[in-house]
């Protein structure tokens, strides 16, 4: 079970909520309203802790569990297996989706529900081999189709090739990074001597570029001390994978697919994510910059929600708050504590 999975289930009313007509509804009214959601999309499947649930909630339920990892493709095929004709694995990226369900036979409007769920999971993030780990070393891969797709570029092409201000831009955009510039330059001084091929190699690299004292100066959510080089490896990764154009196209399949009436929710794990999911929801342009007032931090306007747009409406959102894990759950699994899930219905 994925620990994100874990966390999302542990938290008695996250996604219960998400099928309710009313946040104020009884247990009883909950439950006998997840057995109107009778079709299911999945994704990602992961290793299958919200398809689980699923079926453990709702009767008859028919579940289509997509994932771009092979390995996962694979666990779902296990499952399949233990649930004839309820679980249909899918192999494929967020992007892909539309025509993969077509070929399952799912037309638009043919979906009750959608859980979308963004990021990397923790079996990619614990296989040294996958090389999405600062902690653990591996091949400097990050490729979250793993093999199934040999020409995309993995992360060791990428800090290899591409010239410096490309690595700037990388680190910036999507780990926003302040130090982009010194970590690039260093990245680039370091394959001129030798290729950048692993994990930790990348991570003493990027350490080089400071100080020993301001190695873990920084902190995580949990005031954890935070290794230098980790919003750098996650903006690689997400750049390799192309998270956040797949997390739109996943988000437009969703609107495509859904019936009206139908459940949208999602679990992302950093504000980039989180961003691109609440613009969508409120008919915002996701591509825009984030709206900054100078006068205050930005990390505390990344949980506020903007405006939504006066046009039409096309979803209208369960809480008026964003879900976040409580205390306690953070405390059980840590790597849940940024976890954010939105949920909304299609009008």
């Amino acid at each position: 079970l994925r620990q994100e999975e874990a966390f999302c289930f542990q938290y008695s009313c996250c996604l219960k909520i998400c099928w309710s007509q009313d946040n104020r509804s009884s247990n009883t009214h909950i439950s006998s309203s997840l057995t109107l959601f009778k079709v299911f999309l999945d994704m990602t499947f992961g290793a299958g802790g919200h398809t689980l649930a699923i079926l453990d909630a709702v009767p008859d339920v028919t579940v289509y569990a997509l994932d771009r990892d092979p390995l996962a493709f694979e666990m779902a095929r296990r499952l399949s297996a233990e649930h004839q004709g309820r679980v249909f694995p899918v192999l494929g990226c967020f992007s892909e989706v539309s025509n993969l369900l077509r070929q399952h036979g799912v037309q638009p409007g043919g979906l009750d529900a959608v859980l979308l769920d963004a990021g990397c999971s923790s079996m990619q993030l614990d296989s040294p081999e996958r090389g999405f780990s600062l902690s653990k070393d591996g091949p400097l891969d990050m490729r979250m189709d793993g093999g199934r797709c040999p020409a995309v570029a993995s992360a060791a092409d990428v800090v290899n090739a591409l010239d410096r201000q490309a690595l700037v831009s990388i680190l910036s955009t999507y780990g926003e990074e302040r130090y982009a510039k010194k970590i690039a330059s260093a990245i680039v001084a370091a394959r001129d001597i030798y290729p950048i091929t692993r994990t930790q190699q990348l991570g003493a690299v990027i350490a080089g570029a400071f100080s020993p004292s301001t190695l873990y100066a920084r902190k995580d959510l949990l005031q954890r001390p935070a290794h230098v080089a980790t919003k750098s490896f996650q903006a690689l990764r997400i750049f390799v994978n192309d998270e956040l154009h797949e997390l739109h196209a996943a988000l437009q399949a969703a609107e495509v697919f859904l019936r009206p009436g139908g459940r949208l929710c999602v679990l992302t794990f950093h504000s980039l994510e989180d961003r691109v999911a609440k613009r969508f929801l409120h008919g915002l342009d996701v591509a825009a910059p984030p709206r900054r007032n100078p006068r205050r931090p930005a990390r505390e306007e990344e949980g506020e929600d903007e405006r939504p747009s006066t046009g039409d409406a096309r979803w209208a959102n369960v809480q008026k708050k964003v879900i976040m894990p409580q205390q306690d759950e953070v405390r059980e699994n840590p790597r849940g504590r940024s976890a954010k899930l939105r949920a909304a219905v299609k009008l």
